[in-house]
């Protein structure tokens, strides 16, 4: 950052000495509330001048001090679950001067990278990843006789899904040395309880009582009866007073729930809790947007924001000159449950991001959020199929991903009418590696029974959704984030013949032929007329519209495939093998994404990077033409 960027962010007394845990652990803990405050309003002045994510991590500033005061980062591990959360913990890790580029091109990562930084101990943007790695990560450390501790920091909504509970379960079983902390930020502690379970968390966190707990243990080994009677008490008593039977269950020693904004009483809790021996769970309790009342008050609008004045009351709001794609859907949603009381739509915690806020409201009883469970999601709406209703599914490219073995054997192999709705397919943008939707046309053709469609306008999409909606088998419809073309759509929806694509722009004279899938069609519609091709916008990737390719593979001297998804099994690779299974010998270049992940920044920076923007379509096309 520069020295004016730095000035304009303000002076901060401690904050501005450390630049690594190292320099944290030199502080006094009576610094630590100070440095606290000087971590959140930075937090609060960098995002809001660069745009990011911020309620999570106003909510995480005293865990995060508190876990690097305490334990020796990096030699310890901290594992963070997804890394929304995860901006305090790079503002204390030496890239505070850094944070007003997270999410830009070229700039830091969105979410704990390991290529970034030696404190990122696994790479993240998935939900409830964080229990199985550090169990690995424990597991290792014991193996490897260090002395290394690790760490998981896990939000209540990450909890909610089955991978996490897996891993406590494999945990509890073989007793490794590792802390889960849970960070409940949904619900409050009022005074009187919360001073309660500050004070039991002191006590049973303490030596004193994990001494006398393991050596009335050893004393009882003998007393089989007592032992167990004893247990039971124990158990009893916490149970009562804390909410952690159910970890004690699964083999971890619970403490908490503790105010997680009690930076002092985390360091004392953690200190004790660092030198237990087997699985640990601490359970602490938090608010999102921490110490700034409006994220407070609206912690989802303030999740991830974009540049906004931090001394205002409210986000700037930009009315978007046409509609996003996932209000598009989430419209066509509403229209299509007012004609079929049988619809029933389910979305893995993504009600916002997939634009189901309106249907949630006029028709809850034909909604369900199923937490984050993408498995569960997608095998739930096989079983309202087999019900005989009509599920859509909602779920974003890259988190269908995780349940990919459901849509094959639960849904494809069934062959059960559930419609998937799948939003941020295509390039995503500032989220990076973990949210591009490069990959969901090639794990999608290959699966029998399938109907795959790209829409390349929102009037496509919407006719394409009612065409997959009315479908006796499975259908997917794929879009990308952002906003439409403003076409003009269809007062009435149509139903579109399966496996049929249209012609945009015909050339007699054209010797090239563009093949467009999706909403690349508006990058490749400009290139076209410059090089005075064909376009045929496809629709379908699967059933493929294999007469229109002939078809255009008789009349033009190279056929030439764009879309959005990895080139490697994509809809180009199912136009090549239609060519050569027809012996059709006519040249095809397959434009699309590269065999890499596809990195952060700007939807347009990273098109143009990577050689889907128009311009760049033209000149690759010119390339290949020169070659003939």
């Amino acid at each position: 950052m520069s020295s004016s960027s730095r000035s304009a962010q303000g002076s901060y007394a401690l904050l501005d000495a450390i630049d690594s845990p190292a320099d944290l652990r030199t502080l006094n803990e009576r610094q630590l509330p100070q440095l606290c405050a000087e971590v959140r309003e930075f937090l609060l002045n960098s995002v809001s001048q660069s745009s990011g994510h911020l309620a999570s991590g106003l909510g995480t500033v005293e865990l995060t001090v508190a876990l690097h005061y305490v334990y020796a980062t990096p030699y310890d591990q901290l594992v963070w679950d997804v890394g929304h959360q995860a901006y305090p913990h790079k503002i204390l890790t030496g890239r505070k001067d850094q944070l007003h580029t997270i999410r830009q091109k070229d700039g830091l990562h969105p979410f704990p990278w390991r290529p970034e930084s030696e404190y990122d101990t696994l790479s993240v943007g998935h939900s409830s990843t964080s229990i199985s790695a550090a169990l690995g990560m424990a597991i290792a450390a014991e193996r490897e006789r260090t002395e290394q501790k690790v760490v998981a920091i896990i939000g209540d909504g990450a909890m909610t899904a089955g991978m996490a509970f897996e891993a406590l379960n494999h945990a509890g079983g073989i007793e490794p040395n590792m802390l889960v902390i849970l960070n409940d930020n949904d619900m409050s502690i009022s005074e009187n309880v919360g001073a309660l379970n500050n004070h039991l968390a002191r006590v049973l966190s303490g030596k004193f009582y994990n001494s006398v707990r393991e050596g009335s243990k050893k004393l009882l080994q003998g007393m089989p009866g007592i032992h167990h009677l004893a247990s039971r008490a124990e158990e009893h008593m916490k149970g009562m007073v804390a909410p952690g039977t159910i970890f004690e269950e699964l083999g971890f020693n619970y403490i908490g729930p503790i105010d997680g904004h009690d930076v002092n009483l985390l360091v004392s809790t953690l200190r004790n809790m660092r030198s237990l021996k087997g699985p640990q769970f601490l359970h602490i309790v938090t608010r999102k947007g921490k110490g700034y009342e409006p994220a407070e008050k609206d912690p989802i609008g303030y999740h991830g924001v974009p540049k906004f004045d931090p001394n205002g009351t409210s986000l700037p709001s930009k009315k978007a000159a046409t509609p996003s794609y996932s209000q598009v859907f989430g419209d066509w949603l509403c229209e299509m449950a007012a004609r079929d009381p049988k619809l029933m739509a389910v979305t893995p915690a993504m009600r916002e991001g997939s634009g189901m806020v309106k249907f949630s409201q006029q028709y809850p009883k034909q909604y369900f959020d199923v937490a984050i469970a993408e498995q569960h999601a997608v095998t739930f709406g096989a079983g309202l199929a087999i019900g005989g209703y009509h599920p859509v599914v909602a779920i974003y490219s890259t988190f269908l991903q995780r349940g990919y073995d459901q849509l094959i054997h639960d849904v494809a192999l069934q062959n059960l009418p559930v419609l998937f709705a799948i939003d941020r397919a295509g390039i995503v943008g500032a989220d990076g590696p973990t949210h591009q939707g490069a990959f969901d046309l090639s794990y999608l053709r290959c699966i029998p029974n399938m109907v795959v469609m790209a829409p390349s306008d929102e009037n496509e999409c919407r006719n394409m959704l009612y065409t997959g909606h009315v479908l006796d088998q499975p259908a997917a419809v794929r879009y990308p984030r952002g906003n439409g073309t403003g076409c003009e759509v269809d007062a009435e929806l149509q139903q579109l013949s399966i496996g049929k694509g249209r012609m945009v722009r015909q050339s007699d004279n054209a010797k090239v032929a563009i093949l467009s899938f999706g909403t690349v069609l508006n990058d490749v519609l400009p290139c076209a007329s410059e090089l005075d091709a064909s376009v045929a916008d496809m629709r379908f990737v699967k059933p493929l519209d294999e007469s229109l390719i002939a078809e255009l593979a008789a009349s033009h001297d190279l056929l030439v495939t764009v879309e959005d998804n990895v080139v490697a099994g994509g809809a180009g690779s199912a136009v090549g093998e239609f060519l050569l299974r027809e012996g059709l010998s006519t040249p095809l270049l397959q434009l699309g994404l590269p065999d890499q992940f596809i990195k952060h920044g700007g939807q347009d920076e990273v098109r143009a990077e990577l050689g889907l923007d128009a311009k760049s379509l033209e000149q690759r096309i010119r390339e290949r033409m020169a070659k003939m």
